[in-house]
């Protein structure tokens, strides 16, 4: 299995573990929780392939991140559970690849994954506009997946 595909199978997997991963809580909780995610599901990936894929600074010489880049494949991978919200973060994650394929890095695709209701909002006709500039312009591919809550 590639190492998206098994990012996608343990993103729902550590979301179900959490505890009210779901419910909105807004800034401070908010931010702990998405970081706490996003640890875990590095710790995962980590015990998986033997290596850190998060957190990985390719956007030069600043603090930029995407929260996780697998190079061999090409893909940033942003988790953006606030997707569906007007201010979201996805312009600035989009900037964050645009300047990261500006440096040599190999970017094909930019996924977001989400809380439900990102994947809906991306269709959007702004965001969509933007999806569809960056695939014509850049050779980028931006695909949101939205996370499934067990019952």
């Amino acid at each position: 299995m590639d190492k998206v595909s098994q990012l996608l199978k343990f993103s729902n997997q550590v979301a179900s573990d959490m505890d009210g991963f779901f419910d909105k809580k807004g800034p401070g909780k908010g931010n702990t929780s998405t970081n706490d995610y996003i640890k875990a599901l590095g710790n995962q990936m980590e015990a998986q392939f033997g290596e850190d894929y998060s957190q990985k600074n390719i956007c030069g010489e600043n603090s930029s991140a995407v929260d996780f880049y697998f190079p061999d494949e090409g893909i940033a991978v942003e988790i953006s559970l606030g997707l569906k919200y007007p201010n979201s973060e996805y312009e600035k994650d989009i900037f964050k690849v645009l300047l990261a394929k500006s440096l040599g890095k190999n970017i094909k695709k930019l996924l977001f994954i989400s809380k439900p209701g990102g994947e809906k909002k991306s269709k959007q006709p702004f965001r969509l506009a933007i999806r569809n500039w960056l695939d014509k312009e850049f050779g980028i591919e931006i695909e949101v997946i939205d996370l499934t809550p067990q019952t």
